[in-house]
């Protein structure tokens, strides 16, 4: 009886790291390879979504087409912010999404603190499609106000070296994109 117990702990855990691994993504930038770990629990629907246009390679070449020192870096853009696609527009970066429905907001308790990923949306909070920004700080007037749903836990440093944009609008000329997205 104790073996088998001591098999099922064995066995529980191997399957517990081997899922909590499904929820960690890789982000591959000219600067190095940033983990990025997910919370499935606090916004399913953003996880689920973030991980199926990654595993389809939607976001390789998609520009950081808006950032700004001390705020966040923002991309996501599948539609017009991708620059391996024919549609690629650096000046309609940041309006476009993919061709999947706009997404339900899922605020949670999570902190937009340095390293959070978010899902960037209209002023509409149920518009969030593909787009999605880090923080480079803290920024808590966006706690509940916009679906966050993952963390850097590695290479934040690496996003600090994305190219930041003008200093209102946070557009930039000649982007940083994204090499490959994919899970770990």
């Amino acid at each position: 009886m104790k073996k088998l117990f001591y098999l099922f702990i064995i066995f529980f855990s191997l399957v517990n790291n081997k899922l909590m691994a499904n929820d960690k993504m890789i982000l591959k930038l000219s600067y190095g390879e940033v983990v990025i770990e997910l919370y499935p629990d606090k916004a399913p629907n953003h996880v689920k979504r973030f991980k199926e246009l990654a595993n389809a390679g939607k976001y390789d070449g998609v520009v950081f087409h808006r950032v700004i020192e001390g705020f966040m870096a923002q991309t996501g853009d599948v539609k017009f912010g991708n620059s391996n696609n024919p549609e690629f527009n650096l000046s309609l970066a940041g309006t476009g999404g993919s061709e999947l429905p706009d997404l339900k907001a899922e605020f949670t308790d999570i902190a937009h603190t340095r390293g959070v990923l978010s899902a960037a949306r209209s002023a509409d909070p149920n518009s969030a499609n593909s787009q999605f920004f880090i923080c480079f700080e803290a920024a808590p007037h966006l706690d509940r106000q916009y679906s966050a749903f993952g963390k850097v836990i590695k290479g934040m440093e690496l996003v600090d070296k994305i190219k930041k944009g003008e200093p209102n609008s946070g557009a930039v000329v000649d982007p940083d994109k994204i090499i490959s997205l994919r899970s770990n």
